[in-house]
């Protein structure tokens, strides 16, 4: 069974920092695809940022280019999002995400195009 093991977040103020890391626990398991999503009440699951393990590709969303950093440790199936400049609409649930293979066709910026989730990790930004 893969789980995506998430740490970080918490509560911080508005201009703060915060980083999130995820790691796959199945030794057997690496993938070829992670991505950081994030849900706010009412909202649905948007993509955030994602990252080619085995390549270098790399997607940010308009609203965190310049502010959030993805990076990745191949070796230790790690993936880790730091986020700077905090704002308030940043205050979210965020997720891990991870696809098993990987498609050139495909964005890897939708909910449908990754096979596991992590249980989520609250942010909250403070004004």
């Amino acid at each position: 069974q893969v789980q995506l093991v998430e740490y970080g977040g918490g509560l911080v103020q508005a201009g703060g920092s915060l980083r999130l890391s995820c790691t796959v626990s199945e030794s057997s398991f690496s993938p070829h695809v992670m991505g950081w999503f994030r849900q706010a009440p009412g909202k649905e699951r948007e993509c955030v940022s994602r990252i080619h393990f085995p390549v270098e590709s790399i997607y940010y969303a308009s609203f965190v280019k310049g502010r959030f950093t993805i990076s990745k440790d191949v070796a230790k199936k790690t993936m880790s999002l730091q986020m700077n400049s905090l704002k308030s609409e940043d205050t979210a649930v965020y997720y891990c995400a991870a696809a098993e293979s990987a498609d050139g066709r495909i964005m890897y910026t939708g909910v449908k195009e990754f096979d596991y989730w992590g249980q989520g990790t609250q942010v909250t930004v403070s004004s």
